[in-house]
């Protein structure tokens, strides 16, 4: 009884080990981390996210649907972070980490923060986008753009426009600006 038990203890190990390669490793291939670093001033702003590609696939409708919260990105939740309070809109955005998901629209974009982060972008049993919206601080409205550029990486940046400050979203075809300033 005793080397069955010990035997299944380290099966269990392997499948662990196993599963947390694929997790970290094999699936981060296809789509990698990447850190969009903004700084102005005593003003520091961080985008970590990972950057699936196009490979032919349609995005916007289909492998990311309309109307439904979108991790933004693959992997891990897209992490924001902020040194300053930020104005989105009339909104506060207080300084701090955030997870950052979106609904992407044919005509506009909810860009959501969350104060939970660390996790997984989707729940592994409904393959929902894993965001609990009792934890959202705040919610913009933005307008998605179509254009004639393909960016076959999923990107995002964060740009100095004049006097505001823009979180910019861009993939396939599609161009999402966020307009903000320092509080």
């Amino acid at each position: 009884m005793k080397k069955f038990l010990l035997a299944l203890g380290v099966l269990l190990v392997l499948i662990m080990g196993v599963l947390l390669y694929i997790r970290l490793v094999y699936t981060k291939s296809f789509s990698p981390a990447d850190k969009s670093n903004f700084s102005n001033g005593d003003l520091q702003i961080s985008v970590l996210y990972n950057r699936p590609f196009k490979k032919g696939r349609v995005i916007f409708g289909e492998l990311v649907p309309y109307d439904k919260v979108w991790r933004t990105g693959a992997n891990e939740a897209t992490i924001f972070e902020t040194n300053k309070d930020l104005l989105f809109e009339d909104k506060v955005l207080k300084a701090g980490k955030y997870s950052l998901f979106t609904i992407p629209e044919e005509q506009d974009w909810t860009i959501l923060f969350n104060s939970e982060t660390g996790q997984w972008g989707i729940d592994f049993v409904s393959g929902e986008a894993n965001r609990d919206p009792a934890n959202d601080v705040l919610a913009v409205q933005a307008l998605s753009v179509r254009q004639e550029k393909e960016f076959e990486q999923f990107t995002i940046s964060v740009e100095r426009w004049g006097e505001e400050i823009q979180l910019i979203f861009m993939w396939d075809k599609t161009l999402v600006s966020v307009p903000f300033t320092v509080k």
